[in-house]
């Protein structure tokens, strides 16, 4: 199996509530992916407590049973569209994939 996590750091906002509402709409759009990605065995989508902090807002952490369904899900057309969707609001993003 592999463990693929990201975290990203979204731009700042006006408002606590604006950066808290994109936010969630991300993590809608991430966890319905379990639906329509087989290869995607298993998913969680977590906020940092504090969304002012200065690390990183989100972590996304997701199971594959290959690099090859890892690759898959990169590609797979209902996974780019969260990505586009929040392209213009991610500052930062980092990513570490890993066997378990």
């Amino acid at each position: 199996m592999i463990n693929h996590v990201v975290l990203f750091k979204f731009k700042s906002y006006d408002t606590p509530e604006e950066k808290l509402a994109i936010m969630n709409e991300f993590k809608t759009k991430l966890l319905a992916l379990e639906e329509k990605i087989s290869e995607l065995k298993y998913i969680s989508v977590g906020f940092n407590f504090k969304l002012d902090a200065a690390s990183f807002d989100v972590c996304l952490q997701t199971h594959f049973e290959s690099l090859d369904d890892l690759d898959s899900y990169r590609v797979h057309p209902e996974h780019v569209k969260v990505v586009e969707l929040v392209a213009d609001h991610i500052a930062d993003r980092a990513a570490v994939d890993y066997p378990f």
